[in-house]
């Protein structure tokens, strides 16, 4: 590690309290890599723990997430959950599904700017199978953005089949009457077809992911 600690030692300070305080040495080395100013790093510092502060820090920078640094302040960090995809009636939604496991953090600037989003409209949810694959592969993980239902312009969403999620490429297929969409699969082993618009329970765009290498 950056600050002469090994992951054993970092674990046992964010989930376990223990030190209660960084080493001077250490927390200057940590702030210099991970681009914050030190005072952020000190146990006194407002009223999220120095463990929770560093895990918010920590964790975008482990995973490439797009939690941007400050070298002033702590940056502004939303949460949004990530729920559990089961098979579920085709009359349910994203917001029936049960949270899963712990949020995630992102920039609130990043959010609102870059994704032009609303964080409650947005999930978290896991790729299960290869039907998009090389595209999203199993165990990726996908924001999902519930506003975003219009397959316009086109581009990857999360749709309910009727036995649960499914992420697909779709593509309004113009001067059709009743309105059709292109339903498409990145890996060819899986066939394109057609629906009618009114017959698909789109859910949301997916607006990002991230994959362990």
């Amino acid at each position: 590690m950056a600050c002469g600690k090994n992951h054993a030692y970092l674990h046992q300070f964010i989930n376990r309290g223990t030190p209660k305080r960084l080493p001077e040495e250490v927390r200057h080395l940590l702030a210099e890599h991970l681009g914050v100013d030190e005072s952020v790093l000190r146990s006194e510092a407002g009223h999220v723990s120095l463990g929770q502060r560093f895990q918010v820090f920590a964790s975008a920078n482990d995973i490439g997430g797009p939690v941007r640094r400050s070298p002033v302040s702590a940056p502004e960090v939303i949460s949004i959950p990530e729920v559990r995809v089961a098979p579920l009636t085709s009359g349910l939604s994203m917001s029936d599904y049960e949270p899963h496991g712990e949020p995630w953090y992102f920039s609130q600037d990043w959010v609102r700017h870059e994704l032009r989003a609303k964080p409650s409209d947005l999930r978290v949810v896991t790729i299960d199978g290869d039907a998009m694959d090389p595209m999203l592969q199993s165990g990726d993980r996908v924001l999902i953005d519930l506003s975003r239902r219009a397959p316009s312009p086109p581009g990857v969403f999360a749709i309910h089949d009727g036995m649960g999620l499914v992420a697909k490429e779709i593509e309004f297929i113009p001067n059709t009457d009743p309105p059709r969409m292109a339903i498409r699969s990145s890996n060819p082993r899986y066939q394109s077809y057609e629906r009618p618009l009114d017959d698909v329970n789109i859910v949301g765009r997916v607006v990002w992911f991230s994959r362990r290498l």
